[in-house]
């Protein structure tokens, strides 16, 4: 396994960007055989079904140029088809216990450098020494929100996300104006979701208790609010959601500390009619408000 980026000369052992036919991989077995259970804390659930790591793979349409970042590497079900495609591969895992599968898994290429660390903690500049790069990842719903910022915030973000998650968050990031969250801001405001197909539960060892999706997420050149009033943005939004079941007039005062007449003022400026609900807002208008929230300096 290398430190760095290969030359794009260098040598493979198997043909980078055509399709290979990779037998399934025996998660069960490769558990038992080093002494291991999935660890359900840390939300493992391994995908293993050939057809939906095809799948998966095939939603980052990954070029023989491409660098990827995946993201929760496991076993290496999925990192084999990753290599297959791919430049170069980093493949982080955050259990230990799992590396040395890992490595072995995947030492027949010499395109995949395996790290150990926690995503959330690590300098993703330092680890990828490419722009641009895809991300891959499969992920538990309690690090989504919290990863896509770290990824997106970085200051050499990808170029496209292909994640694997629950079904219902996947919805939810792809929502539209009336069914609006936070999440979905925190992700629509980078990038364009689509959801690219979904997984049932019994492609997974052990199977979840639901079925997850496919979500690509294609980044933007810039973000759809200016960088400078992203931390404007975030806080707006943050107090806007803190109480869902109440006006904006209402929740904006209670989370930022304000006078209700002085958000109801602001938002009549902003056009938008103070009795609204956050989960009905657009980008565009939360845009409009970022900014007279900004001209006011509150």
């Amino acid at each position: 396994m290398g430190d760095g980026i290969l030359p794009l000369a260098a040598s493979r052992k198997y043909c980078v960007g055509r399709p290979l036919s990779f037998s399934r991989l025996d998660v069960p077995h490769l558990l038992r055989q080093h002494g291991l259970r999935p660890n359900q804390s840390l939300g493992q659930n391994f995908l293993l079904d050939e057809a939906a790591l095809v799948q998966v793979a095939g939603a980052a349409e990954i070029n023989i140029q491409d660098v990827v970042l995946e993201i929760g590497a496991g076993l290496g079900s999925l990192t084999r088809h990753l290599a297959a495609a791919a430049h170069w591969v980093v493949a982080v895992e955050l259990d230990g216990r799992l590396i040395p599968v890992l490595k072995q898994v995947v030492e027949q290429f010499d395109n995949v450098q395996v790290v150990h660390g926690d995503i959330l903690t690590l300098n993703i500049a330092e680890i990828i020494n490419a722009s641009p790069y895809l991300v891959v990842a499969n992920i538990p719903y309690y690090i989504t929100s919290n990863l896509i910022r770290h990824l997106l915030e970085a200051s050499t973000p990808p170029q496209r996300l292909v994640l694997t998650l629950q079904q219902e968050v996947a919805r939810r990031i792809c929502a539209r104006p009336d069914d609006m969250s936070l999440l979905a801001l925190s992700v629509q405001v980078y990038g364009h979701p689509v959801i690219v197909a979904n997984i049932p539960a019994s492609a997974f060892y052990p199977p979840p208790r639901v079925d997850s999706s496919i979500l690509r997420v294609d980044i933007f050149a810039n973000p759809m609010i200016p960088s400078p009033a992203l931390d404007a943005f975030f806080r707006l939004a943050k107090a806007g959601f803190s109480q869902k079941r109440k006006t904006l007039r209402n929740s904006l005062a209670a989370g930022l500390h304000l006078p209700p007449s002085t958000v109801e003022s602001l938002l009549i400026s902003a056009g938008i009619d103070p009795r609204r609900r956050a989960e009905t807002l657009s980008l565009d208008e939360w845009h409009q408000l970022v900014s007279l929230h900004a001209t006011l300096n509150l």
